[in-house]
C-alpha cells in the first residue's frame, strides 16, 4: 500500500471548506454517538461505537461522485494508507470497523472528510467501588478512590496531536451552603463533572456528613446502561464560617464625623454575627490591640452579640472556628474598629423663637464623648435646664416658654473616649428672643 503524504495546511484548509458528511453504523447493540471534538483537530466528526461485535460503517456519496477511503492512526493523516476491504453498492461504500480506535479520510470527488472512530469496547467505564477519605494533612480537599477503570479516552487530530474525549462522569454529594436570606447554612446537593480519572478524584471537602455517588460515563448514560457506585458516609471535618459586622448609625446633626469603615465617634455599637458549619465545635470572637493578635484581651464565644466601643484607637476583631480534633480551622477577615479622639466645642450665642431650624437650639459640637453632663443657669444662678446627652440641646425655654434675651451660663463636665476630661464653663447669649423681660427682687425673670 502506498503511503500518502499530505501537507497539514492542506488538511486544515480542506476541513474548513467541507460540511460534515454523515457515517452510518450497523451491527452494534447500541447506536453510535457523534461527538464534537476540539475545533483545532481538523476532524469532521468523532464517533463512539459500542463495538463488542463486528460493526459495519457506511458512507453514501452523491450520485456520480467517486469515493476513496483511507485510514490513519495516532500519527495523523500524513501517514494515511488506503483502506482495504471497502465494498461498494451503488453510491454506498462500507467497511468493517477494526477492533482498534482508528481514523478515516473519506474523499468524495476532490473533497476529503476526516473522522475518528472510538471503539468503546477498548475503554469501557467500569466503576466497581468508590471510597471517600480526607486528604492527609489537609482540611479543604477530599479524595475519592475509584476501583475499576475510567481512564482517559484519547483521540487524534489529523496532524497526530493527542486529545482527550471527556467521559463526563457525574460525582454527586451533599455539602452546606450559606444563605444570605436567613443567615444560616443549609444542606445542598453538588454535582461535579469528572472528565476521567486514573484512580483518584479530588474535590472540595464537604461541610456536612455525606455519601458520594459516581455514575456514568456519558456514553453508557446515553445508552441507558450507566455504571453507578456509592461510597460509605464521610464524616465532615472541614470547617467554614460566614461573619458580618454591622454598625448602628446615629444621625446627630451636632456630632462631628470621623471617616472610618467601622468606628468613628464614640460610643459606637457594632453587632457581630457568625454562622458556622456542622464540624465547628469550637468558636470565638477575638479582640486585640494588634493586627497580628499578639494580645488577645477579650474573647466572646457567642455567635451573635453587640459590643460598644468607647476607647479611642483601633481594635482588631476576628472570628475563629475549629473542629473537635483541633486540626481544621476557619478564620474570618479581620475587622478594624477605629475610634477617633474626642473633641467638644461650645457655641456662645443662638436665637430661639426665630426661623425654625436656623440657630434656634443651643448645642455643643462634639465627637467621641462617652460621658456628658450639662447645666444651664440664668444670671442669678438659677438652673434653667440640664441634660446628659451631648446630642441634645437647649431650645431657649423654661417651663415650655421662651426665656428673655440676655446672657446665660453653662457648666459642662464630660469625658472623651481618649480619656480626656472636660470641665467647661461659659456664657450663652440669647439674641432676639421674642420673650418680654421684667424684673423681680426675688432674682427670677418674668417670662411671658
Amino acid at each position: 500500500m502506498k503511503i500518502i503524504h499530505i501537507l497539514l495546511s492542506v488538511f486544515f484548509a480542506c476541513a474548513t471548506l467541507t460540511a460534515s458528511a454523515q457515517l452510518t453504523f450497523s451491527g452494534s447493540a447500541y447506536p453510535a454517538i457523534s461527538v464534537k471534538g476540539d475545533t483545532s483537530s481538523g476532524l469532521d466528526a468523532i464517533y463512539v461505537v459500542y463495538a463488542t461485535a463486528p460493526v459495519t460503517i457506511k458512507y453514501t456519496a452523491s450520485a456520480g461522485n467517486t469515493v476513496t477511503w483511507q485510514k490513519f492512526d495516532s500519527r495523523g493523516g500524513g501517514y494515511a494508507t488506503d483502506m482495504e476491504g471497502v465494498s461498494v453498492s451503488g453510491n454506498t461504500y462500507s467497511v468493517q470497523l477494526p477492533s482498534e480506535d482508528i481514523g478515516f479520510i473519506i474523499t468524495e470527488g476532490t473533497r476529503p472528510h476526516y473522522y475518528w472512530i472510538v471503539n468503546y469496547a477498548n475503554h469501557f467505564a467500569d466503576i466497581q467501588h468508590i471510597a471517600a477519605t480526607m486528604e492527609p494533612g489537609e482540611c479543604d480537599r477530599a479524595s475519592i478512590s475509584v476501583t475499576g477503570n475510567i481512564q482517559p479516552i484519547k483521540y487524534f487530530s489529523i496532524n497526530g496531536r493527542g486529545l482527550e474525549l471527556s467521559r463526563d462522569l457525574s460525582l454527586t454529594y451533599n455539602t452546606l451552603q450559606y444563605s444570605e436570606d436567613n443567615g444560616t447554612y443549609s444542606v445542598t446537593e453538588v454535582t461535579e463533572t469528572i472528565q476521567s480519572s486514573t484512580g483518584v478524584i479530588r474535590v472540595d471537602a464537604p461541610l456536612c456528613d455525606t455519601q458520594f455517588t459516581l455514575s456514568g460515563d456519558r456514553f453508557l448514560q446515553q445508552w441507558g446502561i450507566a455504571e453507578t457506585a456509592t461510597s460509605e458516609t464521610l464524616t465532615a471535618t472541614a470547617v467554614a464560617a460566614t461573619c458580618n459586622a454591622t454598625q448602628s448609625e446615629r444621625e446627630n446633626d451636632n456630632e462631628q464625623k470621623v471617616e472610618a469603615t467601622l468606628g468613628g465617634s464614640a460610643p459606637v455599637d457594632i453587632t457581630f454575627t457568625a454562622a458556622v458549619t456542622d464540624a465547628a465545635i469550637f468558636h470565638e470572637w477575638q479582640f486585640s490591640h494588634t493586627a497580628e493578635f499578639e494580645d488577645i484581651y477579650m474573647r466572646v464565644t457567642e455567635l451573635d452579640f453587640t459590643q460598644t466601643f468607647t476607647e479611642a484607637g483601633t481594635t482588631y476583631i476576628r472570628f475563629v472556628a475549629g473542629n473537635a480534633a483541633g486540626e481544621c480551622y476557619s478564620y474570618s477577615d479581620v475587622y478594624e474598629v477605629t475610634i477617633g479622639e474626642s473633641r467638644l466645642d461650645c457655641p456662645n450665642a443662638f436665637s430661639p423663637g426665630g426661623s425654625e431650624g436656623v440657630n434656634d437650639i443651643w448645642k455643643v459640637s462634639y465627637k467621641s464623648i462617652v460621658s456628658f453632663e450639662c447645666h444651664i443657669f440664668n444670671r442669678w444662678g438659677n438652673e434653667i435646664c440640664s441634660f446628659n446627652d451631648p446630642s441634645q440641646g437647649w431650645d431657649g425655654k423654661k417651663g415650655g416658654k421662651l426665656v428673655p434675651s440676655g446672657v446665660y451660663y453653662y457648666v459642662i463636665k464630660a469625658l472623651g473616649a481618649d480619656g480626656k476630661k472636660y470641665e467647661l464653663a461659659g456664657d450663652i447669649n440669647i439674641i432676639n428672643s421674642r420673650a418680654v423681660t421684667g424684673g423681680s427682687s426675688s432674682g427670677e425673670e418674668t417670662i411671658e
